[in-house]
């Protein structure tokens, strides 16, 4: 009898010692195997700690490609929660560099298009990155800036014609002249909350000043008015001159 327990008690021990390591630890210290789930397709034991790869060498740590030509070279996916390392929810991928070198490279060698990001369902409410960082991005082509459209942030303007004929400019739909000196232009965008002004173009002691003001949220009216020529004659008075308008929104 006590040589039977004996025999039991140390069978007990060895069954603890053995299977401690995979029950604290689950999948690790498992080979990993190619074109299967790793370390095993039991959920139950997946890794529970880091699993890293350092190396001391000129070229890369670690390589990963794709011969197929319909297959990426990796795939990484997470669950982390909102705010990432500053929120201590590590985000799927961080790259750091500890030197001061690039932190990442990304290069489409063929094609059009470098790539995407998708952020939920998009829309003026998602951002699709931050940055720290207010130099030029050099090459960058923003189509919006601040919510506006490329066009909206470029200024407007408006090249009018003495007689009220709108030869050209950027954003303005039409131009009129109503009485002497006093002309409308009209935009396509609203320009309620924008800054605006106006200078005739052309040159002589009878270019006097140009008024502008806001008619409603398209429209702006001008009024051109004489220099007074050389005697200072009919200065201020209304007169029709070409001008210039500029929109600053």
């Amino acid at each position: 009898m006590r040589s039977n327990m004996k025999w039991f008690f140390a069978g007990v021990v060895a069954l603890a010692l053995g299977s401690s390591p995979f029950a604290l630890a689950a999948g690790e210290g498992r080979a990993l195997f190619g074109g299967e789930r790793n370390p095993s397709a039991n959920p139950s034991l997946s890794l529970r700690e880091e699993t890293e790869i350092i190396a001391n060498n000129s070229t890369y740590g670690t390589r990963q490609s794709n011969k197929s030509n319909n297959g990426g070279g990796a795939i990484y996916g997470c669950r982390s929660g909102a705010g990432g390392s500053a929120a201590e929810n590590e985000p799927c991928v961080r790259v750091v560099n500890l030197s001061d070198g690039k932190a990442f490279e990304f290069v489409a060698q063929r094609g059009s298009e470098g790539g995407s990001i998708d952020v939920g369902g998009g829309g003026d409410g998602t951002r699709p990155f931050t940055t720290n960082a207010t130099g030029v991005a050099t090459g960058l082509n923003a189509d919006r800036v601040d919510g506006f459209e490329g066009g909206q942030v470029a200024p407007r303007l408006a090249r009018v014609r003495a007689d009220g004929i709108l030869e050209g400019g950027r954003g303005a739909i039409t131009a009129a002249r109503s009485a002497e000196g006093i002309y409308t232009v009209r935009f396509t965008d609203d320009i309620t909350n924008c800054n605006y002004s106006g200078q005739q173009v052309e040159t002589g002691d009878n270019a006097g000043a140009t008024l502008v003001e806001r008619v409603d949220a398209n429209t702006l009216r001008v009024r051109t008015r004489d220099g007074g020529g050389p005697d200072g004659t009919g200065a201020n008075d209304n007169g029709d001159h070409p001008f210039h308008v500029q929109v600053f929104c």
